[in-house]
């Protein structure tokens, strides 16, 4: 899986721009699935069906990842630009970007002062995204021009994927390639004749900018239950917030609540009880600092039992995320055997 994690991560695919990692997807699974499509907004649908009828599954991870857009061109060359998604305006100095222009890729610099014009400076000062600039190498408008590049323009971190250790991997654009990655793993390994109903697999877009690829999901799809795969912050470093309840290397994350969902408790006990019987690691997760595609999900058609399995990952939305093998094989492995044991809507409903 860490070969598709580094072609996946690598693909130029921000918020609204997703064409290349579905196209990626598509013809990774064209042979995989029963059926590949995709709807109005750019979300990719993958459909598998099971040896017999029964229960109807879906399950998403969004392609998108964090990023920018061109806003303006001044006349020196340097480039004003809009976020697609959540940043900290406090990591953008200094970082490496990529642009996709209408003549190919670009590479480029979010600009910073001189370490020796720091004396002239307010050290504590933190310059909001508004007043930054990148960095091209043109010297005028027309250069930018000359590169192909316009105002619209999508812009992602520079490409980088290595090693850290054996078991972690450091990367752009991880939240959430590592989740469409177990969901392709999960279509490729599962055999039909392991299941009964119909697995529905929703790579969907735009999820960084209100999880409006999953809205549009949840008007199309009537299913039994639903999961969300996506990657979630750990707790395990030493900042003065960090409580140390999410750890990275200890196994999937098993969403209990966050901003957007509570979860559906008998779809978490089912997964825990998986897990717990399979002995596939996992720690349960309670973090209202995130929202997934599941809270647009759970609320679709008149309400599906929805769950969330979660990557453990350091350093969102930046350039250098980090996440642990060992959790994303863990994370595939119990969404695998969920969808074997997967069953119908009512048996995940309150009993009155």
């Amino acid at each position: 899986m860490q070969h598709m994690l580094k072609e996946l991560s690598a693909i130029h695919g921000p918020c609204g721009f997703e064409e290349d990692v579905a196209i990626y997807i598509a013809n990774r699974l064209k042979n995989s699935a029963d059926s590949v499509d995709t709807d109005g907004i750019g979300n990719l649908i993958v459909r598998k069906k099971g040896h017999q009828e029964g229960p109807k599954i879906v399950i998403a991870a969004h392609m998108d990842e964090v990023g920018f857009v061109v806003k303006k061109i001044e006349e020196n060359g340097l480039l004003r630009f809009e976020k697609l998604g959540g940043h900290d305006d406090r990591i953008l100095l200094s970082q490496r970007i990529q642009i996709k222009s209408k003549n190919g890729f670009h590479s480029g610099v979010i600009g910073t002062i001189s370490a020796h014009m720091k004396k002239y400076d307010d050290p504590n000062k933190i310059r909001a995204y508004q007043k930054l600039y990148i960095d091209v190498g043109a010297s005028s408008k027309k250069e930018v021009a000359d590169l192909g590049i316009e105002v619209g323009d999508s812009i992602t971190w520079y490409p980088q994927f290595d090693n850290l250790t054996e078991a972690r991997i450091v990367g752009k654009a991880f939240d959430d390639r590592a989740g469409c990655a177990v969901l392709i793993k999960a279509l490729e390994e599962l055999n039909t004749k392991d299941f009964a109903g119909e697995v529905v697999g929703i790579f969907t877009v735009q999820e960084e900018v209100g999880l409006r690829g999953a809205r549009v999901i949840s008007h199309q799809e009537n299913t039994d239950v639903a999961i969300a795969l996506d990657t979630t912050a750990v707790s395990d470093t030493p900042e003065e917030m960090m409580d140390q309840t999410l750890a990275l290397g200890d196994g999937t994350g098993i969403k209990v609540m966050d901003a957007s969902l509570i979860s559906n408790k008998k779809v978490r006990e089912h997964l825990v009880k998986i897990a717990k019987t399979q002995n596939i690691p996992h720690q349960l997760e309670v973090f209202p600092g995130i929202g997934t595609d599941a809270g647009e999900l759970s609320l679709a058609q008149q309400g599906i039992p929805t769950g969330v399995l979660s990557i453990p990952s350091r350093y969102a939305h930046s350039s250098i995320e980090v996440i642990d093998k060992n959790d994303l094989n863990a994370t595939k492995e119990l969404l695998i055997a969920f969808i074997k044991e997967m069953k119908i809507s009512k048996d995940y409903r309150f009993k009155i």
